[in-house]
């Protein structure tokens, strides 16, 4: 998830670890640069699957697919499901040579936010014509998997960023959820007033993680990282330095210390009070009542909002897991009846119960599972508007690069005119991987 480290307790939640690894140039290997087809497949019938269909997926939100699929194994009886887990460091790397050889599974987890880059090397095939319906899910989880008009692949589970506070605090010093960057510092300020040591708990890993949160600083300050038709980085505007000053101001307020918290304190922190708020992805919200230790804490305490927004709105980043069939596969008419199926509301939901992982479908919202979560509201908001990071394989080194850049601002070491300059000309050096 270059979107964010999930907790290590839940290993399919390391997204980013797997997902951010320099993809391979499959063409390279006898496959086309160009994506598999021009136009969508044939239709898909509504005939029981047969034949064997082999799956491949990350250890993780993968897990209950057994249990999940029980419905669809009994509907479809002449059908051979082989359900291959692969550890999550290791999966990325496994696809891509799999698929590069011509020895890849039927069915395949891709990383929504980071798919693309096996789309551009041909290996997945078209979504046939018909199979589901594009607008009934998340609109960017959708269109990270469209290349030139044609999806290469059917959205499963999304998440984003929101900002997640203690409402406590906040009702101590009758503050409201900030709305806009301005409003930002002096909600933090309130927080503490309110009884937290630090109004915010920011993630100060400086590395790739954190390039990507002021990337989306960066869409809400109305910038974008490329052009739009991908062939230049756009990284040193005035919405970079927005973007970065921004960032910055939480350090230099005094509302969040450069230092502390690691991502792994950042739960605990946020118990104890020693910070007031976290922007954070909605996996938290299960987890809190643990780290507490005490069940319904998290109601008691927390409440949640959509992110801030700047001149460009409340943007946020788009990530989670999305299907796809590779254009070598054995039994392509099982595996796509098999991935509509799994882009059911029903299904989502059934993997939301089992593992927590929020649906992309929109309606599946709609089930009482997680409507009743009041706490969840502001995550679905989020989606609607959220966006997906450059589709490239250099953007991983290029995130990376800008947490370092990013700690130096933070620090007051550079300014964020010198720090916007230099990750542009980084990128620039790399070029945009589309050449």
């Amino acid at each position: 998830m270059p979107l964010s480290r999930r907790p290590s307790v839940r290993p399919s939640v390391r997204l980013a670890a797997a997902a951010l690894l320099p993809v391979l140039a499959l063409a390279g290997c006898g496959r086309s640069a160009d994506p598999a087809s021009s136009a969508p497949s044939t239709r898909v019938d509504d005939e029981p699957a047969t034949g064997t269909v082999e799956l491949w997926a990350p250890d993780g939100d993968a897990t209950a697919l057994d249990d999940v699929l029980a419905s669809f194994k009994e509907a479809n009886p002449d059908l051979d499901l082989q359900i291959t887990l692969v550890p999550a460091d290791e999966y990325t790397t496994k696809l891509q040579s799999a698929v590069a050889g011509g020895a890849g599974p039927d069915v395949a987890q891709l990383y929504t936010e980071s798919q693309a880059q096996f789309i551009a090397g041909g290996a997945f095939a078209p979504v046939p014509e018909d199979l589901v319906d594009g607008d009934s899910f998340f609109p960017g989880a959708w269109e990270s998997g469209v290349v030139d008009g044609v999806a290469y692949s059917v959205p499963w589970y999304a998440y984003t960023y929101a900002l997640v506070y203690r409402a406590d605090f906040a009702e101590a010093a009758g503050a409201e959820a900030p709305a806009a960057w301005d409003d930002v510092i002096p909600f933090f300020e309130a927080l503490q007033e309110g009884g937290a040591e630090q109004g915010l708990g920011a993630d100060v890993g400086w590395d790739v993680y954190n390039g990507q949160d002021v990337t989306q600083y960066l869409w809400q300050a109305g910038g974008a990282p490329m052009s739009d038709d991908g062939t230049e980085w756009t990284l040193d505007t005035p919405e970079m330095v927005d973007a970065l000053t921004y960032n910055q101001s939480f350090f230099t307020s005094g509302i969040a210390d450069p230092d502390a918290p690691g991502f792994l304190d950042s739960q605990p922190y946020f118990v104890e009070g020693r910070t007031g708020a976290m922007m954070t992805g909605p996996w938290v919200i299960g987890q809190l009542d643990d780290v507490a230790g005490e069940q319904g804490w998290t109601q008691e305490h927390v409440a949640t909002a959509a992110l801030p927004g700047g001149a460009g709105g409340s943007v946020g980043a788009i990530a989670g897991g999305s299907w796809g069939v590779p254009t070598d596969s054995d039994n392509p008419d099982a595996a796509w009846k098999l991935l509509r199926h799994l882009a059911e509301p029903e299904t989502q939901v059934a993997q939301y119960e089992a593992l927590t992982s929020l649906p992309a479908v929109r309606s599946a919202w709609d089930d009482p599972a997680i409507a009743d979560q009041p706490l969840l509201d502001a995550f679905f908001d989020q989606l609607q508007n959220a966006r997906t990071y450059p589709q490239v394989e250099p953007w991983a080194q290029i995130a990376t690069q800008l947490g370092v850049e990013m700690e130096a601002v933070a620090k007051e070491q550079q300014t964020p005119e010198q720090a916007a300059a230099a990750i542009q000309s980084f990128a620039e050096s790399l070029g945009t991987g589309t050449e």
